[in-house]
Parts: structure tokens; sequence; C-alpha cells
């Protein structure tokens, strides 16, 4: 096993001011740095303290996924994680490209967490423990968005491993279209304690300030053949259900990045966002029912 935190992106951009942020923090505490390109990454790009895995250099790779994977799609990180897997990383940190440490994000990880756990109580809005603004995680159920979680001062306080690891971002955090089509941001979140989710319990969460320790690396697998909006999502359900049955409960912890959001197309996020929003219910209700 390596001694080596990994940090993974997928990125079209050039060496911007964000991946250099990236790469220097990860020179200044010893991490690797794994960058994914697709189509439309400048072919030299060049960031010292990164290593950079263009299209050609993914297919030269000893990996059937590499020519499976279709282009222009997230899931191509599927290759970072896979590399730094086969570089034996002992844990796997990912993030996006318009998203800027805070003070904790550089943080040795570690499996064992203190954290207000939840049991049994279905649907979960995590944002709620962080902010008392009605803000809720793309993914969430529209019409579970007004129901309230479990009071965080009626919940069991105990130590658990935790090999997935959510970590929230401040001023532009990963919201739904609808959210940002009808509410205000930015938002901050409050620097409250770790929520955990445990069995019967589901909240959605994303690729955006992730940590995923080495039992928990097989769950990484972002699904290609669907859409961008859904591909961590629906990964985090099926993650979930498969966490449960090893007694992973998932951690959800306070803001260490901050977002500065890359341009989006909000109509086109919407529509890509209907798939979740007609079937995200359906889906969990099937693998709540898996044997």
């Amino acid at each position: 096993m390596s001694k080596h935190n990994y940090l993974v992106v997928t990125s079209i951009s050039g060496p911007s001011e964000i991946l250099r942020l990236l790469a220097q923090g990860c020179q200044n505490q010893n991490w690797k740095f794994i960058l994914i390109g697709d189509e439309a990454s400048p072919s030299n790009f060049e960031l010292e303290g990164c290593d950079f895995y263009g299209l050609d250099r993914q297919k030269k790779l000893n990996l059937e996924y590499a020519g499976k994977c279709p282009t222009r799609h997230y899931a191509r990180k599927n290759i970072g994680y896979l590399m730094a897997v086969a570089g034996g990383a002992k844990t796997i940190v990912e993030t996006d490209d318009d998203n800027i440490p805070m003070d904790g994000f550089w943080n040795e990880r570690q499996l064992e967490h203190k954290a207000a756990v939840c049991e049994k109580a279905r649907w979960v809005n995590v944002y709620k423990y962080f902010s008392e603004r009605n803000i809720w995680p793309r993914g969430f159920p529209l019409d579970e968005i007004s129901a309230e979680p479990p009071k965080y001062g009626g919940l069991e306080k105990r130590r658990l491993d935790c090999p997935i690891q959510q970590s929230l971002a401040d001023d532009n955090p990963d919201v739904d279209a609808v959210y940002r089509l009808t509410m205000p941001l930015p938002v901050k979140f409050a620097e409250s304690g770790n929520v955990a989710l445990d069995r019967g319990s589901w909240c959605p969460f994303n690729s955006q300030n992730t940590t995923w320790l080495p039992c928990a690396y097989p769950l990484m697998y972002l699904p290609a053949y669907c859409s961008f909006r859904m591909t961590d999502i629906w990964r985090s359900f099926v993650a979930q259900r498969i966490a449960q049955e090893n007694d992973w409960p998932v951690l959800f912890t306070r803001a260490t990045m901050r977002q500065e959001r890359n341009a989006h197309n909000l109509m086109r996020d919407f529509a890509d966002e209907v798939p979740g929003y007609l079937n995200n219910k359906k889906i969990v209700e099937a693998l709540a029912g898996l044997k």
C-alpha cells in the first residue's frame, strides 16, 4: 500500500488558477494528483505537481475500460480512480476543477469518526443539519424537501467506521437546477458536528468533495450510460445500499471547500436531472428491497 493520498479530478480546462491551487496543495502535503482529461482538453496541458491523462494517454493504458467509456462524459473520471487504486492509494479524495480548498481539506483522513447517527429515518436532508435555509442536495426527492430530519440533539452520538465521507462545499454547493432557478445563493454552511446515515436512512452524496478509503474503492464506479447530472447521484444510492450491508454508515461533515461554479446552462441541467426527479425514489426503493 502506498503512503500517499490521491486527489482525482476530471477537467477539460487548461491549467486554471484553481487547478494550480490543487496541484500546489498536493505537493505541499505529499499527495498524488491525477487529472483526467477529455476531448476538449488542451493537448499541451502541463502543470507541475499534476499527473495529467489526456485521451491519447488514457488509450495507451492497460485498461479495457478506457476504450469502452464514452468520451465527453464525467464518467471518464473512473480512469483516475483506477490509476489511484493501481498506485496503492491509502485514500482517494475527489473533487472538481471549480472547488477551492478551505481550512481542513488537507487534513489527514481517518476511517473512524464520532458522529450523530440517523437510522431508519427514510429520506434525510443532511443539508438541514448544517443550514437553517430551505436547501437540499442535488438528487434529493422534490416531494421530500419540506420534511424535517430527526432533531440533531436527539440522535445518538457514537464512534463509527466510515469509509465513505462526504464533506460539504460553501458558496455554490451541490444543489439541483430547481434550487438554482428559484432560491438564493451563495450559502455558507455552519460548522456543525458530523452526521452519519446508517441502515434505513438515505441522502444522495456527490463527487464534489468526497473521501473514499480502500475497503470502499469498488463502490466508486460512476455509470457512463446515464445523464451527467445523475451519474454520481445514482452511484451514491448503490454505494449506500452496499455500505449498509457492511455496517458502514456514510459520513457527512462540514464544508472544507468552496465552489466558484463553472458556467452552466440551468435549463439544460434541469433537463439532465429529470430522470432523477422522476426515478430517484424508485431506485432507492428497489435497492432497499434487495436481499
